[in-house]
């Protein structure tokens, strides 16, 4: 095992675990900044953490949570991408709507089941319309006025589970602005509602990884095929594959991550952004 690995090993361990990882620097990561901040929408004021690298300016990212929402985990996510790859990050509160800061810690924790009354009104506070109407445009317009946005770039987006929809939702939000979109095992991609992602990837100019988990792959099978046609319809680029984890295997703090699998799906975003953003 490489250094590299077992450093990333430990961090994903302690994001798992809840806990904040820990700083390390490697020949190849640089210093981040980490910030709380807060962005005026149409319908309030969303909170959120921006992770840039501690100098220069660069292609921004925004991150869409699963349905835990913001917690350490996404966190870990954005500082990755700041560190390694020199992206600056929004990570947003998809609840700010009803509910601010972390809800859910540790979603390694948390009976879905039995948090089922919760969680339903959080997820109910956001839709298709408040996404492609009212905060996509508020935080792409918000970073593009921070001296640590390179605006010569493109956007990139990221979403998962739940999130996945809102990803194509702000690339059909801001199409001149976002160009690469990405959705790991993303929930409701597919429908027969004029909202539904895979009817507005036409509405964009972006280019799409859609990371299906295998065993939503065998709930609907006909979902990736769905997609791909979509796509080629739309003529936008995209990447659909089955990877080999279960739902939620990109999550450090879910059940279901997978070490390998998530290196597998993060490595092909990261070309996805080479090439776009």
């Amino acid at each position: 095992m490489t250094n590299d690995e077992m450093t990333r090993r430990s961090f994903v361990g302690m994001a798992a675990a809840g806990l904040a990882a820990a700083t390390v620097t490697t020949d190849a990561q640089q210093q981040v900044v980490e910030m709380n901040v807060d962005i005026k929408t149409p319908d309030g004021t969303c909170d959120a953490a921006f992770i840039h690298p501690a100098t220069g300016a660069h292609a921004a990212v925004i991150i869409w949570p699963d349905a835990f929402g913001l917690r350490q985990s996404m966190r870990d996510m954005g500082k990755r991408l700041a560190a390694e790859n020199g992206y600056s990050v929004l990570v947003v509160n998809p609840f700010y709507r009803v509910a601010k800061g972390t809800v859910y810690p540790n979603a390694a924790t948390v009976d879905f089941n039995a948090e089922r009354d919760k969680l339903t009104p959080l997820m109910g506070s956001i839709n298709a319309a408040g996404t492609v109407e009212k905060d996509a445009p508020a935080f792409v317009a918000w970073l593009d006025s921070q001296p640590q946005v390179d605006k010569t770039k493109k956007i990139g987006v990221q979403g998962y589970c739940m999130g996945g929809p809102f990803a194509v939702w702000t690339a059909a939000a801001a199409p001149e602005r976002v160009k690469a979109a990405a959705t790991f095992h993303g929930a409701a991609l597919v429908g027969e509602e004029e909202t539904s992602p895979v009817k507005m990837l036409g509405q964009t100019q972006a280019s799409f990884l859609f990371a299906i988990a295998r065993n939503d792959d065998r709930t609907a099978p006909g979902d990736k095929d769905a997609l791909k046609a979509a796509a080629t319809a739309a003529g936008r680029p995209a990447e659909i594959k089955v990877y080999r984890g279960d739902h939620g295997w990109t999550v450090a703090d879910s059940p279901a991550y997978n070490y390998d699998e998530d290196d597998a799906s993060w490595a092909r975003l990261l070309e996805l952004y080479s090439t776009a953003l």
